[in-house]
C-alpha cells in the first residue's frame, strides 16, 4: 500500500513541475501555413491574403470612360482587366464637344448617347468583369472639362439600370499624379478629342488655372487622312489574275480613296506605324522673328524629311515584290539608295508602309511615304493660335496662371498622360520644345518690329524642366530636375489614370461618396 502512494505521490509531483516549467518558458510562436492553403491564397495582383475580388465585394470596379476607349477593372490592381473600344465597329467617339443647337436634333443625340453608354456599361459588368453590378462600388475617372450632361447619363445608368450601390467621381489629373506617388505636379493629359494642361498642388486640383488646346489625337487623325488623301497612293486590287501578272503596278497606281481610309485604318497606322521625330533645324522663334510682320508661320508646310527635290510619284513608289508577313496586315519596307543621274547616291532611305486591305476581288495595298509616318505628329507641336496653342504652349500657359511661388516645384514635376502621348518619341519631343518655346527671340534681323516674348518670365525655370515619365531624360543643372526627371513608375501614359483610381480605391480615398439612395 505504502509503495503504491510512493508512485502516485511522485507522478503528481512530476506533473507540477512539468506545469511549471511550461508557465515560466515562452510559448513557442505558432506559423501560419499561408502558402500551402488554397483558401487564403492570395491573387498575383496583392503580397498580402486578402481575399480576392472574384470571391469577395470588397473591391470596387474603376472605370475610365473615354470618348473613345474604355478601362476597367478593380481596384488594388495593377492594370485594368479590360480596356475595349466604345465604338467597335466604327472606331469613332461616343461623343463631342459641339452640341446640336436645334431641341429636337439634341434629344436624339442624347438617346443615341444613353444607349451607347448603356450597352458599354452592361459590357463592362457582364461582360469584362463578370461581376454583379449590386454589389459593387464604382470608381468613375472623370475628366475636368467632362460635360454635366455626360455625367449625368452615366450616374443615371449606374443608379437606375445597373443598380450600383455607390459612385465615387475622381478627377483623372489627380489620379494619374498619385499613380506615380506624387500629390503635387502640372498633369497634361493628351486624348482624342483635346489636350489638357491642369496644375495640382497638395493633392487640390487648380481649376482656375487649367489650359487645354484642341491639338490631340482628333487632330492628329485628320492630319494623316489629309496627308495621305495628298501624298499616298493606292494599288487597287486586280480585276483578274492575269491582269496581276501582265499589268506594271506603276500603271495601277492611283491616288488614294477617300473611302479607303476609314477611322480603323487610320487607328492603325497612327497607333503601328507612326513616331514623333527630332525638331526640324529652323526653330519656330527663328521663324517668327525673321518672317516680316503680317506673315503667319503656320502657312509655311515644313519641307519632309527626305529629299524635297523628289516628286509625289517617286515618295509613293513602293516595293511591289516583297510580301506581307502572315501575322501582320502592316508591313514596313525599307528602299535601298537610288542612283541619281549624276551618279550620286542618295542619303535616304525611303521607308515606307504597305497597309494590305480587303476590298473586291483581291487585297488593295496603301503606301504611306515614310516622312508622312515621321512628320505627321508635327501638327501637335505647332502652336502661335491664340485658340490652338500647342502642347508645349499649353503648359507654358498654365505655368504663367499659376503663383510665382509654385512655378519651380510644378515645372520640375511635369507628368505626362493620354493615348496620343504613346507616340514613340513623344515625351522627349515635347521637352525639347518647352527649350525651345523659352528660348530667347532672334532680334538680330533688320526690318522687324520688336515681338512680344510671352514665355520671358519663365525663362529662369529652363534649368527645372523635368518631366516625372521622361524615358530619355536630358541631365540639367537642376538638382532637383535631375532627381524627378524619369522618375515615375513605367506606367504606360493611357492607363495612369486608371492605376491611380485602383490605388485610390485600394486605400479607399476615392474621394466623396454618392449613394443611390441620395441619387433616387
Amino acid at each position: 500500500m505504502s509503495n503504491v502512494v510512493y508512485r502516485d505521490f511522485a507522478l503528481y509531483a512530476g506533473y507540477r513541475t512539468l506545469a511549471r516549467l511550461n508557465a515560466s518558458s515562452p510559448a513557442t510562436p505558432t506559423t501560419t501555413r499561408v502558402a500551402g492553403s488554397h483558401v487564403l491564397q492570395a491573387s498575383p495582383h496583392y503580397t498580402t491574403t486578402r481575399r480576392h475580388s472574384l470571391y469577395g465585394t470588397e473591391d470596387r470596379v474603376v472605370i475610365d470612360p473615354g470618348s473613345r476607349i474604355w478601362k476597367v477593372g478593380f481596384s488594388g490592381e495593377g492594370k485594368p482587366r479590360d480596356v475595349f473600344y466604345a465604338d467597335a465597329k466604327n472606331y469613332g467617339s461616343l461623343w463631342s464637344w459641339s452640341r446640336a443647337t436645334d431641341p429636337a436634333e439634341k434629344a436624339e443625340q442624347d438617346n443615341t448617347l444613353a444607349i451607347s453608354l448603356e450597352r458599354c456599361m452592361r459590357s463592362v459588368f457582364h461582360e469584362s468583369l463578370l461581376a454583379e453590378p449590386k454589389a459593387r462600388k464604382v470608381i468613375l475617372v472623370e475628366h475636368p472639362l467632362m460635360p454635366l450632361y455626360i455625367k449625368d447619363m452615366l450616374a443615371g445608368i449606374l443608379f437606375s439600370n445597373l443598380q450600383v450601390p455607390s459612385i465615387s467621381f475622381a478627377s483623372s489629373h489627380l489620379l494619374s499624379l498619385l499613380s506615380v506617388g506624387r500629390i503635387t505636379g502640372l498633369v497634361l493629359d493628351c486624348g482624342h478629342l483635346e489636350s489638357t494642361a491642369l496644375p495640382i498642388f497638395a493633392a487640390r486640383p487648380l481649376f482656375p488655372q487649367l489650359r487645354t488646346t484642341p491639338l490631340a489625337g482628333s487632330r492628329f487623325s485628320s492630319h494623316i487622312r489629309a496627308l495621305l488623301l495628298l501624298f499616298g497612293s493606292y494599288l487597287p486590287p486586280p480585276a483578274t489574275l492575269s491582269a496581276a501578272v501582265n499589268v506594271p503596278a506603276a500603271n495601277r497606281t492611283t491616288r488614294v480613296p477617300q473611302e479607303i481610309l476609314t477611322d480603323a485604318v487610320i487607328e492603325d497606322i497612327k497607333t503601328r506605324c507612326c513616331i514623333v521625330s527630332d525638331a526640324l533645324e529652323s526653330s519656330l522663334s527663328d521663324v517668327r522673328a525673321s518672317s516680316p510682320p503680317g506673315d503667319d508661320p503656320s502657312d509655311h508646310e515644313p519641307p519632309p524629311s527626305s529629299d524635297p527635290a523628289m516628286s509625289e510619284s517617286e515618295f509613293s513608289r513602293g516595293s511591289l515584290g516583297q510580301e506581307s508577313a502572315a501575322e501582320s496586315e502592316f508591313s514596313i519596307i525599307s528602299h535601298p539608295t537610288h542612283p541619281t543621274s549624276g551618279g550620286e547616291a542618295r542619303n535616304e532611305n525611303h521607308l515606307q508602309v504597305l497597309a494590305n486591305i480587303k476590298q473586291g476581288t483581291g487585297r488593295g495595298t496603301l503606301i504611306i511615304p515614310g516622312w508622312i509616318r515621321e512628320r505627321a505628329a508635327e501638327v501637335l507641336f505647332e502652336g502661335g493660335d491664340v485658340d490652338e496653342s500647342s502642347v508645349a504652349e499649353v503648359i507654358l500657359d498654365a505655368l504663367l496662371k499659376v503663383p510665382l511661388d509654385l512655378r519651380k516645384t510644378l515645372a520640375s514635376s511635369i507628368l505626362i498622360t493620354g493615348g496620343t502621348a504613346m507616340l514613340p518619341g513623344f515625351i522627349p519631343r515635347l521637352h525639347a520644345e518647352l527649350l525651345r518655346a523659352t528660348a530667347p527671340l532672334n532680334t538680330l534681323s533688320t526690318g522687324s518690329r520688336p515681338t512680344y516674348d510671352r514665355y520671358a518670365s519663365l525663362r529662369p525655370l529652363v534649368p527645372h524642366f523635368a518631366i516625372l515619365n521622361n524615358p530619355a531624360p536630358v541631365p540639367s543643372s537642376s538638382t532637383r530636375a535631375n532627381m524627378n526627371a524619369g522618375k515615375a513608375p513605367a506606367f504606360t501614359p493611357a492607363t495612369m489614370a486608371w492605376v491611380g483610381g485602383s490605388l485610390a480605391g485600394a486605400l479607399k480615398t476615392g474621394g466623396v461618396e454618392v449613394a443611390r439612395e441620395k441619387w433616387d
